[in-house]
């Protein structure tokens, strides 16, 4: 099973579920709120706190009606640096994605521990080059794609020589509608593919992410925001602090809940045995030398005696001591 080290976690099937706090362009382009963001992830559990790095004129045309809003998003790249410094006295994981070259050198200059690669930049195969040839683990998100698409980022990736793949299932929209959110997409990206994988949630609904955990994602990652009436698109569909900490506490109850797959009595069960199980037991009181024979037997509650399973290994056996109606019938009884 493939394991993949991000920052001092191990994210992999035997590892607890990495939770990515994704404050994305909640911060408005003010470095303080972005602090505030990175305090209230890690108080809320989360393993990492991740942004996006970009500049306008990088990520949109300036004909395009979006290249306004992202001028007014940017951070620069000081700001960056002053934020993973704070992540680091907070003792969570910074990241960010990056939507440019210059991103990428930007957070690797800052020593980020891996790469998040966004569903729109899934084609964006320059990109992805360049990103890999950094050597650090890459989160792709799946969003908008198809399988064949997937393969080609993954082929470009490995041309790096970078095998540190894990594949995030999502669904471009935002807020995604609940008959489009398709969770089945996680089992089959991990059919399909040797990678460790995981799901980053665009919905409102809480339960998604739990859900998408109970059928095998790794790592979620899910919108963040320290409170949804600020501005910005992407607020209403974020969880808040409360929400997260939810979110995270039901993810560790059903990592518990999973188990380890092993069919075996429960320590929970053990006390059931006796009470639950049968014995076979006297019909009637048989007497010394009296031969066991299918019409003087029941087979009842609870399991102190001979198991049912084991009736023909005692038919016709002779008993050496008085057996009273309804009482078990023991080995050394013959």
């Amino acid at each position: 099973m493939q394991k993949i080290k991000i920052g001092k976690y191990w994210v992999g099937e035997s590892k607890p579920t990495f939770v990515i706090a994704e404050g994305g362009i909640n911060h408005n382009g003010k470095l303080k709120l972005a602090k505030k963001i990175i305090e209230k992830a890690k108080s809320s559990g989360a393993n990492a706190v991740k942004f996006q790095t970009f500049t306008a004129s990088d990520l949109a045309s300036t004909k395009s009606k979006y290249y306004k809003i992202f001028k007014k998003l940017e951070l620069n790249n000081n700001e960056f640096e002053e934020l993973s410094d704070y992540a680091k006295k907070k003792e969570i994981i910074f990241l960010s994605t990056p939507f440019s070259n210059n991103a990428i050198d930007t957070l690797s200059k800052i020593k980020v521990p891996a790469f998040k690669i966004a569903s729109g930049d899934l084609t964006n195969i320059p990109l992805i080059e360049y990103a890999s040839a950094k050597n650090k683990p890459m989160i792709i998100s799946t969003g908008m794609s198809n399988l064949n698409e997937i393969k080609e980022a993954i082929k470009v990736i490995k041309k790096q020589k970078n095998s540190e793949i894990i594949l995030m299932h999502s669904v471009s929209a935002y807020p995604t509608p609940y008959n489009d959110v398709n969770l089945k997409g996680i089992q089959t990206l991990k059919d399909k593919f040797p990678y460790i994988v995981g799901f980053s949630d665009n919905g409102n609904d809480l339960r998604v992410p739990e859900i998408a955990v109970a059928m095998g994602a790794k790592i979620i990652e899910k919108h963040f925001t320290i409170n949804k009436k600020l501005d910005g698109p992407d607020q209403k569909l974020s969880a808040d602090p409360i929400e997260l900490k939810n979110i995270i506490k039901n993810i560790r109850k059903i990592e518990e809940m999973m188990g380890d797959g092993v069919k075996k009595c429960q320590h929970s069960e053990l006390q059931n045995i006796i009470a639950a199980r049968r014995s076979i037991t006297a019909r009637r009181e048989i007497m010394v030398g009296e031969k066991i024979s299918k019409e003087i037997i029941d087979f009842k509650r609870p399991a102190t005696g001979i198991e049912p399973k084991f009736i023909e290994k005692i038919l016709g056996k002779k008993v050496k001591n008085k057996i009273g109606k309804d009482e078990s019938i023991k080995w050394n009884n013959f």
